[in-house]
C-alpha cells in the first residue's frame, strides 16, 4: 500500500501543492514553522478525516480561504483509487473514488497510516485519554464498524450525562429516560469493550516479541485493559453487556450524585509491564520511550496481518528524539517493505541506508521542491 501523489488547497499554510511521492521512503526536509508537519498532518486527515492536532477543522483551512482540499491517490490490493476530503463551514465531505461517503465509517480504512510523533513517546506515561485514542484509531482502521459504534457511544454518553446533571440538579426526577440511555449505551459500549480485549491480543502478540529485539532480550513486555467491570478478555458481547447492566444498576445513585457516567470504555486504560514492574510508575525513560516504540512497530504488523498489505508510515519529527539504537532499529524494521514519510529539520545525524536512499524533498514557507 502506498500513497502515489497528493494535491493540497488552500490547506494550513499551502495555497496550491502538488507532489508525487517514492513508493518507499519519502524525507521532508525544513526549518520549523515551514510546513513539515502540515503536509504529514494532511496525509493523516487524508486517512482519518480528521487531524491529529486539533478538534477544529476550520484551523485547516488556510487564512484567508473559506475551504481546504486535500486530495491523493493510493495504490492498495494491486489497484488504484482517488481519495478527497474537503472542509469548509458547511463541514466536511469525504469522497471515496469520487463518490462522497454518507458516514465516516464507510470512508476510514481506505487508505492505513501509522502515526509516529514525539508526542506519542508520551503514549505510556501521558493520560489515559492518549491510550484509548490510540487504541481506537488503530481498531476503527482495521474494522471501520467500530467507528459507527464509538461515535454513537460518545453521543449517547453526552445526552446521559446531561439528563445525570438534572436529575442531580433535581431538574428532573423522572428516571425513566435514564434508562433508555443505558440501554443504548450498554448495546454500543459491549461491542467496543469485545472489539478492543480482540485487538489487545493481536497488539500483544506483536509488540511483546519487538520488545524483546530492542531490549536485546533483557525485558519482557506485558500490556492489560484496565476496567472497574468485573470482566474478562474471554468474555463474549453479551456477558459484557450483562456486567455493564448490572454495574450501571448498582451505581445508579453515585452517577446521579456525580452528575456523570463513570463507567465504560471512555473511562478505561492501558496498562504495561516491563520485567513484571508497571512502566508508567516505575520505568526509565528508555523503558518508557522503548515500549511506545514497540507499540507503533506492531501497530503495522498488526495491520499487514489484518488487511494484507502493510500500512503507510509517518515518522513527524521523530528520529530526532530517539537515541542511535532504537533509530536503527526502526528503520531497520521498516526498510523495502513499508512506505515511509519522514519529517526533519536535517538528514546529517540519520546514519542508515533507508535515509541514505531516500526521496528528498524541501520545504520552505509552504513551497516544496524535489531535491535532484
Amino acid at each position: 500500500m502506498h500513497i502515489k501523489d497528493i494535491k493540497l488547497t488552500h490547506y494550513r499554510n499551502y495555497e496550491k501543492l502538488d507532489l508525487t511521492f517514492d513508493h518507499q521512503v519519502n524525507v521532508i526536509i525544513g526549518e520549523n514553522a515551514q510546513g513539515k508537519t502540515n503536509l504529514m498532518e494532511a496525509i493523516y486527515v487524508l486517512a482519518f478525516s480528521k487531524s491529529y492536532r486539533t478538534s477544529k477543522d476550520k484551523e485547516l483551512i488556510n487564512w484567508d480561504e473559506n475551504y481546504a482540499r486535500i486530495e491523493g491517490t493510493v495504490h492498495k490490493r494491486a489497484r488504484q483509487f482517488p481519495l478527497e476530503m474537503q472542509f469548509s463551514a458547511k463541514g466536511k465531505k469525504a469522497k471515496l473514488n469520487h463518490l462522497e461517503q454518507q458516514r465516516l465509517s464507510d470512508y476510514i480504512g481506505a487508505l492505513n497510516v501509522v502515526m509516529f510523533a514525539p508526542e506519542d513517546l508520551n503514549l505510556v506515561k501521558g493520560s489515559p485519554q492518549i491510550r484509548r485514542r490510540f487504541i481506537d484509531m488503530e481498531i476503527g482502521q482495521i474494522q471501520p464498524i467500530y467507528i459507527y459504534h464509538l461515535g454513537q457511544y460518545q453521543k449517547i454518553v453526552k445526552q446521559r450525562n446531561h439528563l445525570l446533571k438534572q436529575l442531580q440538579r433535581r431538574k428532573t426526577s423522572d428516571e425513566t429516560m435514564l434508562d433508555v440511555l443505558t440501554d443504548q449505551l450498554v448495546e454500543h459500549a459491549r461491542v467496543i469493550i469485545a472489539k478492543r480485549f480482540i485487538f489487545l491480543e493481536l497488539l500483544r502478540e506483536a509488540a511483546t516479541g519487538i520488545h524483546e529485539g530492542i531490549s536485546q532480550h533483557s525485558e519482557t513486555l506485558s500490556i492489560q485493559y484496565s476496567t472497574p467491570l468485573d470482566v474478562l478478555e474471554s468474555d463474549s458481547e453479551e456477558k459484557i453487556g450483562k456486567c455493564l447492566h448490572e454495574t450501571f444498576k448498582d451505581n445508579r445513585e453515585k452517577e446521579i450524585d456525580r452528575g456523570s457516567t463513570l463507567f465504560g470504555p471512555h473511562r478505561d486504560d492501558l496498562l504495561f509491564y516491563v520485567n513484571d514492574r508497571d512502566v508508567q510508575t516505575y520505568g526509565s525513560q528508555g523503558q518508557q520511550r522503548t515500549t511506545a516504540l514497540s507499540l507503533k512497530l506492531a501497530e503495522i504488523e498488526l495491520i499487514k496481518r489484518e488487511v494484507g498489505e502493510y500500512p503507510v508510515l509517518l515518522l513527524d519529527d521523530v528520529l530526532s528524539e530517539l537515541d542511535r539504537h532504537r533509530q536503527s532499529h526502526l528503520l531497520d524494521t521498516i526498510q523495502g517493505k513499508v512506505q515511509t514519510f519522514v519529517s526533519t529539520t536535517s538528514v546529517s545525524d540519520i546514519k542508515h541506508q533507508t535515509i541514505e536512499q531516500a526521496a528528498l524533498f524541501n520545504v520552505t514557507s509552504g513551497t516544496i521542491t524535489k531535491q535532484k
